[in-house]
């Protein structure tokens, strides 16, 4: 019955009043349910969650009704969160009036010691004793014996240190694991995970997976005190516990129902959609693509590096060498470095001018400019992304063509020609006809395949991946992956790729770069790529 829905939407606007992210949504919740969101990107599964937990306005239409009994009881963990977290501690950041000119922030223990409900707040005042905490524990920031199991943990060793570091030195996934370790803390009626397992390493994802289940069953069993749970993923990645879907496709539902009625319906589908089939000529021809160079130059050279933050290394004594012509996968754990690394290549970060580091054969801090090596660049990362968050009001076509010109935002004119190859990419990348859209209108998903289309768009000589595909929709991975294979077979580009998922790792990666974190050497190159 109605009166038993503990959120019923009837007929409801979701969004902004003039203009609606959705209208005519209609949906339960109940209790006994655990739900999933999925669909496309940019099919509206964004505002519906962000809607559910509380961050957009509802307001029913004619004969519509409205009502959410977990309003001011919710906890949303996603991309959006994180980047909000990083703004803050940016803000904030006090370290040009710190001795040493470095400061820590907000520490993971004083964050999560905000978000305790005042029992706990005793229990662990001002966040002492949190290394006991079980959401703590179950989110893997700290070390524990491998008999613990609260909240469905996998037994399993981590950073002991995690809770002490500043919230500007995670990782994006230790970011994603203390967000989350919040959430739990906090106690809320409601735990909205988007995209949970995105960044997390192989260690990581099974213990949170196992966690997620385990909410997932205590909420449908109906455990005193269980947050209901509503997870936003890809349907192959859920818990087997959730027993609810919900899928958005073209700002609509196009279906509410069991698992099992899901399930059905999706065997009795069309067939999926034909693969792309790229070809080299496929990609368009970039205005500013070089010519031809050897095979076997070097164009990464790094010479017993080392990079610490507040007396740890994040990267010990490596040593390596990237020749043109080499693909690499960059792996290991959460917090092992290797978003570092690539900061280090690409001059993001400012250890890089005090180590040595060359790139095309100059040695950073040595000559030379920043823009003359960014313009041999492409970059796909964390970093970028939340840049251009800060750039939302731009066009589509001015996002492509920042790509040609290095810069963060377009602040001259385009030419006819950078139009041009700047409309093919967007076809290409499935946003044919939306130039003069807004970048910050976008679903997180389809933000991050621009962002492919702009470090690909000039064919740079090292395309740099920092989890690409990093919130993508099945059809957006496939254009990805199938863009990649026909960069590698183009022979122009030499790319460094980062990914924990195996089903991302591609034929034409045969050297991988593994970080191995507490150990000696805390590095190792394997000579083919078998992901393990």
């Amino acid at each position: 019955m109605e009166e038993e829905s503990i959120i019923n939407m009837r007929n409801c606007r979701i969004g902004e009043v003039l203009s609606p992210a959705l209208e005519s949504v209609s949906w339960r919740l109940c209790a006994g349910e655990a739900w999933a969101v999925v669909g496309p990107s940019g099919g509206g599964k964004d505002a519906f969650s962000a809607a559910v937990a509380g961050r957009l306005h509802v307001a029913p239409g004619e004969g519509g009704w409205y009502r959410n009994g977990f309003t001011g009881r919710t906890a949303l963990v996603s991309f959006e969160a994180a980047a909000e977290l990083l703004r803050q501690e940016r803000y904030n950041d006090d370290s040009d009036f710190v001795e040493g000119g470095i400061s820590e922030g907000t520490s993971v223990r004083s964050f999560i010691g905000a978000a305790l409900p005042e029992e706990d707040s005793r229990t662990y005042p001002c966040g002492v004793g949190l290394e006991n905490h079980p959401a703590v524990i179950a989110c893997g920031l700290v070390a524990r014996p491998a008999d613990q199991r609260a909240y469905g943990e996998v037994p399993g060793g981590v950073d002991a240190g995690l809770l002490d570091r500043g919230l500007k030195r995670l990782s994006t996934g230790e970011c994603r694991r203390a967000l989350l370790a919040r959430a739990l803390a906090s106690k809320p009626g409601l735990i909205v995970a988007i995209d949970p397992y995105e960044g997390l390493d192989t260690a990581t994802r099974s213990r949170l997976h196992a966690m997620l289940d385990a909410l997932a069953a205590a909420s449908v069993a109906g455990v005193a005190a269980a947050p209901a749970v509503l997870i936003v993923d890809r349907f192959e990645h859920l818990p087997v516990a959730v027993n609810r879907i919900v899928e958005l496709a073209a700002g609509a539902i196009v279906f509410s129902g069991t698992r099992a009625e899901y399930e059905t319906m999706l065997s009795s589908r069309a067939a999926a959609s034909p693969a792309l089939g790229f070809t080299t000529q496929a990609v368009p021809e970039s205005t500013c693509q070089r010519g031809a160079n050897p095979s076997g130059e070097p164009l990464v050279e790094l010479r017993n590096v080392t990079v610490s933050w507040s007396g740890r290394a994040v990267l010990d004594g490596i040593s390596w060498t990237v020749r043109r012509g080499e693909h690499w996968l960059v792996r290991g754990p959460n917090g092992s470095g290797k978003t570092t690394l690539l900061e280090l290549i690409t001059g993001d970060n400012p250890q890089a001018y005090r180590e040595d580091v060359r790139v095309f054969g100059q040695r950073r801090g040595s000559g030379g400019t920043v823009w003359e090596l960014k313009s041999r660049l492409g970059i796909v990362s964390y970093r970028l992304h939340l840049e251009y968050r800060y750039l939302d009001q731009s066009s589509l076509e001015d996002v492509l063509v920042s790509g040609l010109r290095d810069s963060i935002g377009l602040y001259t004119c385009a030419s006819d020609g950078e139009r041009a190859l700047a409309s093919a990419w967007l076809a290409l990348a499935g946003f044919q006809g939306r130039e003069h859209e807004r970048f910050g209108r976008l679903s997180f998903g389809e933000q991050r395949a621009l962002l492919v289309a702009r470090a690909a768009i000039k064919a740079p000589e090292l395309l740099v991946l920092d989890e690409p595909c990093h919130g993508l929709d099945e059809e957006q991975r496939r254009f990805v992956m199938s863009l990649l294979s026909a960069i590698a077979a183009r022979g122009v580009s030499t790319m460094l790729h980062v990914t924990h998922d195996p089903d991302e790792v591609q034929s034409f990666e045969q050297h991988i770069l593994e970080l191995r974190p507490g150990s000696i050497p805390s590095w190792s190159i394997l000579p083919s790529c078998i992901f393990k």
